[in-house]
C-alpha cells in the first residue's frame, strides 16, 4: 500500500496530541535545587498508574511487536510470560531494598554493599555499553523497518531512524523522567488498545482457523534446537528476567520514582497484570496469522499485517502508536543512561556538582550518535531482532547480575574480587557464544550458557575474595529485613 494523506494526518495529529498532553501534565513540575532528583526520579512523585504505564511501554516497543511477531511462532510468548516472574521479584524483593538504601540508581546499591565506588562504576559502564550498542540501535532499526513495511514508503531506513532519534532525544533531554513516564502512559493506552484490535482483525482474516500452520509454530513446548528450548525456562530464562526487571536502571528507575514502596509496588503489579493478560497474544498471534497469509516473511511481518488489515484512517493511528512506542522506549533508555553516567561516573570521578541538564544533554547526544552508527548490525535477515538483542546482551547481563547477587546475599566480599568475577563471566560468555561470529564455540543454547555464566561469575568472586583474605559472610537476612539502614551508617568506608 502507498501512504495516504488521511494516514499521515491522523499520524501527525495523534503524535502532536500525546506531546501536548505530556507537556500539560509536566508543566508545573517542581524543580529540586540541584535538579538531579527531579530530572532522574521525577521528584519522587510518580503515581502507581504512571509507574505501570511507563514500565509497560518502556519494554513494549518494536523489538517486541516487530521482532517477536517476526518469528511467527507462539514460542516467543515465553519471553513475556516469564517477565511476570521478573516483575514479581522486583515488587517484593528488590524495590524494598532500593528504597531502604535510598538509591537514585540501581548501581548505587552496589557501592553501598561493597563499600567501593569502582564496582558501581564498572557495572554502570556495562549497562551503558548495552544501552548504546544493543538496545538503542535495535529500537531505531525496528521502528524504522515497521514504518517502511507498513506504508510501503520509498524512504531510506536511516532517514526514518534519524527522525526517531531526534524526537525521542528531545523528550529525554528537555523533560527528564517525568515527561518520559507521562508520555509512556498515554502512548501505552493507545498502543495496547490498537494492538488488541490488530490481533482480533488478524484472527478474523483467517476465520480463527489455524489449520495449515505447522505444529512447531503453534506449540509452547520448544524443541532442543528451537529458539527457546523448554528446558531453558528453568535455567537462564529465570535469571534473564531477574536481571532485566530487577536490576536494569531503565526499568527500575520508574518504580524508584514513586513517593513510597507501596505506591511503587502497586504500579509494578499492575504492569505485571498487563504483561500476563494482554502482551503475549499481541506479540505472537499476528505473526502466526501472517505465516498462513503470506508465508515466512520475517521482521516485515507486523508492518505487513497492519498495513493490509486495518482501514486507512486506523492504520494512521496505529503508526502513531508505534512511533510513540519507539520514542518512549528510546527516551526512557536515554534518560536512564544519562542517570548512570551523571550520578555513577561523572559525579564520582570528574565533578561532584555538575549542571545536570547540560551534562545530560551532551551525554544523550553522544549516545544517540553512537547508537545510530550501530544500526546496520541489526539489519540481519537471517535472525529476528529479539533473538539478536537477547544473545548479544547475554555478554553483559549475567556478569552484571552476578554483582547484585553477591552484593545482596553476602557482606565482607572484596570488591576487586567481584570485579574479577564480572570480567571472568564476560570473557567466558563471549568465548562460549561468539556473539558476533557465525557459530558458537560451545554447542549449548545461549540461554543455558547465561545460567552457567552467572554461577561461574558468582563462584569466582567468592573464591577470589577468600584467596585475598576476605571471607564472604552471609547477610541476606539483614539486606531484606524491613529495618532501615541507620542514618549514620558508614556505608562508603
Amino acid at each position: 500500500m502507498e501512504l495516504q494523506p488521511i494516514q499521515f494526518a491522523v499520524f501527525l495529529g495523534i503524535t502532536a496530541l500525546i506531546a501536548f498532553v505530556t507537556y500539560w501534565f509536566c508543566r508545573g513540575a517542581r524543580q529540586d535545587s540541584d535538579g538531579e532528583k527531579e530530572y532522574f526520579l521525577a521528584g519522587g512523585g510518580l503515581k502507581w498508574y504512571f509507574v505501570a504505564g511507563s514500565i509497560t511501554l518502556t519494554n513494549l516497543s518494536t523489538d517486541q511487536l516487530v521482532g517477536m511477531n517476526g518469528n511467527q511462532m507462539a514460542l516467543l510468548a515465553w519471553w513475556e510470560l516469564a517477565a511476570v516472574v521478573g516483575l514479581i521479584m522486583l515488587t517484593f524483593i528488590f524495590i524494598p531494598v532500593y528504597y531502604k538504601y535510598k538509591c537514585t540508581t540501581t548501581t548505587e546499591l552496589l557501592e553501598k554493599r561493597y563499600h567501593n565506588p569502582h564496582i558501581r562504576a564498572l557495572i554502570s559502564i556495562l549497562f551503558l555499553l548495552g544501552n548504546i550498542f544493543i538496545f538503542l540501535p535495535a529500537i531505531l532499526y525496528g521502528g524504522s523497518l515497521f514504518m517502511q513495511s507498513m506504508f510501503g514508503i520509498d524512504v531510506n531506513l536511516y532517514i526514518i531512524a534519524l527522525l526517531f532519534a531526534v524526537v525521542g532525544s528531545a523528550y529525554a533531554i528537555f523533560g527528564g523522567l517525568r515527561a518520559v513516564a507521562v508520555s509512556d502512559t498515554f502512548s501505552g493506552i493507545l498502543l495496547l488498545s490498537l494492538a488488541i484490535v490488530v490481533t482480533l482483525m488478524a484472527l478474523n482474516a483467517i476465520d480463527w482457523d489455524f489449520t495449515g500452520i505447522p505444529a512447531e509454530r503453534l506449540t509452547l513446548i520448544g524443541a532442543p534446537d528451537s529458539d527457546i528450548p523448554f528446558a531453558t525456562l528453568f535455567t537462564g530464562m529465570l535469571f534473564i528476567q531477574m536481571f532485566y526487571w530487577s536490576t536494569n536502571q531503565t526499568i527500575t528507575q520508574r518504580a524508584m520514582a514513586s513517593p513510597s514502596v507501596k505506591e511503587a509496588q502497586k504500579g509494578i503489579l499492575a504492569a505485571a497484570g498487563i504483561r500476563l493478560l494482554i502482551v503475549p497474544p499481541i506479540i505472537v498471534l499476528p505473526g502466526i496469522v501472517a505465516f498462513k497469509l503470506y508465508g515466512d516473511i520475517g521482521d516485515a511481518t507486523y508492518g505487513r499485517v497492519v498495513g493490509d488489515l486495518l482501514p486507512v484512517w486506523l492504520s494512521g493511528a496505529f503508526a502513531a502508536a508505534i512511533a510513540a512506542a519507539v520514542l518512549t522506549t528510546f527516551n526512557s533508555i536515554l534518560n536512564a543512561s544519562a542517570a548512570l553516567w551523571v550520578v555513577d561516573i561523572h559525579e564520582t570521578y570528574i565533578n561532584k556538582k555538575p549542571n545536570v541538564k547540560r551534562l545530560s544533554l551532551w551525554v544523550s547526544i553522544t549516545m544517540v550518535v553512537l547508537a545510530f552508527i550501530m544500526i546496520p548490525i541489526f539489519n540481519n535477515p537471517e535472525q529476528s531482532i529479539i533473538n539478536t538483542v537477547q544473545q548479544l546482551y547475554g555478554l553483559l547481563s549475567m556478569p552484571i547480575l552476578s554483582a547484585f547477587v553477591v552484593g545482596l546475599l553476602f557482606k565482607n566480599v572484596n570488591p576487586y574480587a567481584m570485579i574479577a568475577g564480572v570480567v571472568i563471566g564476560l570473557v567466558f560468555y563471549g568465548v562460549a557464544t561468539n556473539p558476533l561470529g557465525a557459530e558458537q564455540n560451545i554447542d549449548l543454547h545461549y540461554i543455558h550458557l547465561m545460567a552457567i555464566t552467572l554461577f561461574l561469575a558468582v563462584f569466582s568472586a567468592l573464591l577470589i575474595s577468600l584467596v585475598l583474605g576476605k571471607k564472604p559472610i552471609w547477610d541476606a537476612h539483614n539486606v531484606f529485613s524491613k529495618n532501615p539502614v541507620p542514618e549514620d551508617a558508614d556505608v562508603f568506608s
